[in-house]
């Protein structure tokens, strides 16, 4: 068994997480599953009615008892603290503050419910102030990831915070998938990997079918760095760009983001409606380790097979 200072510090059997994606890319049952099979579940609550996320939670303590996770984003979601710290998640996951925002109060008042915090981040500076403020673990993100991301590679910016925030144990985060990455970033000074991509490749993931095989089939060549989803959602991040899956949609608005902003009202209801029927109208967050995925399986199988994939690996440097 692989025992990390992530594990000792959240309680969990194993070094994995899965990434809390907000916008309903999961649930209680992917959250329950991933915890149940020993690594930490994340639930993504941002965008979502406080009921829902209510009933994820409960959904997910129906599967597991043990530790599970609530993450918001707190350039977006401040006034919902304290509403996803009363649901009593282990681990209280957050990311992408204001560049104004106090994080150590934040990060008090979930420890004062008994909440262990863990902050993810794109840069170095970003991980020493969320380690000053009070932060337990820090997810250090590369650019490889899906979603909203910086711009230092995994392999970087997981070296440059390790060595910035020591002792304080850190994730990896971006391009990770199977076992082999675990063991790379064991490697680079981390305790462990957050995985998000690969947790959208499940059969416990909430997401479209078609989304599923657009990453079982994607090379990893397939994606882009862009600012298009937020110039659509109207969502202003604090300094991030998003990666995601070069769709029709997305090679078409490539470069008119202006107008697209102008014309967000009228395109985001044809966008949603086009990604239930055919996935490739519409946004599909996804990272370059889909070119490393090539199936779907229920989330529990992934955790215990990238630790086991793990521990032979290491098992064989060691001889």
């Amino acid at each position: 068994m692989l025992r990390t200072r992530f594990t000792e510090v959240t309680g969990v059997e194993h070094p994995v997480a899965s990434a809390g994606m907000g916008g309903g890319a999961t649930s209680g049952e992917l959250v329950g599953a991933v915890s149940e099979a020993g690594g930490l579940g994340v639930l993504g609550a941002s965008f979502l009615p406080p009921d829902d996320v209510a009933d994820m939670v409960r959904s997910a303590r129906e599967r597991t008892s043990k530790p599970i996770g609530v993450n918001l984003l707190l350039h977006a979601t401040e006034d919902r603290i304290d509403e996803i710290l009363a649901l009593g998640p282990e681990v209280f996951s957050t990311a992408w503050p204001r560049d104004d925002q106090d994080l150590a109060p934040i990060f008090a008042k979930a420890h004062e419910r008994g909440c262990k915090v863990m902050h993810m981040v794109p840069l170095v500076e970003d991980a020493v102030r969320a380690a000053d403020a009070g932060a337990d673990v820090i997810v250090a993100q590369g650019n490889e990831g899906g979603g909203h991301i910086g711009e230092v590679a995994s392999t970087v910016i997981v070296r440059q915070v390790v060595k910035a925030v020591s002792p304080l144990p850190v994730l990896a985060a971006g391009g990770f998938v199977d076992g082999a990455g675990l063991a790379a970033a064991l490697a680079l000074g981390a305790d462990g990997v957050l995985l998000g991509t690969r947790f959208l490749a499940t059969d416990e993931a909430p997401v479209e079918q078609a989304y599923k095989d657009a990453i079982v089939t994607s090379d990893g060549t397939d994606t882009v760095m862009t600012t298009l989803s937020d110039s659509l959602s109207g969502r202003d991040w604090p300094g991030a760009w998003a990666r995601l899956k070069r769709t029709r949609f997305v090679e078409h608005w490539l470069g008119r983001e202006p107008e697209l902003r102008r014309r967000r009202a009228e395109l985001w209801d044809e966008v949603g409606a086009f990604q239930e029927s055919n996935a490739d109208d519409g946004l599909m967050w996804i990272g370059q380790s889909a070119g490393l995925i090539d199936s779907v399986e229920p989330a529990g199988d992934v955790v215990r097979r990238i630790v086991a994939e793990a521990e032979e690996i290491i098992a064989a440097l060691g001889r």
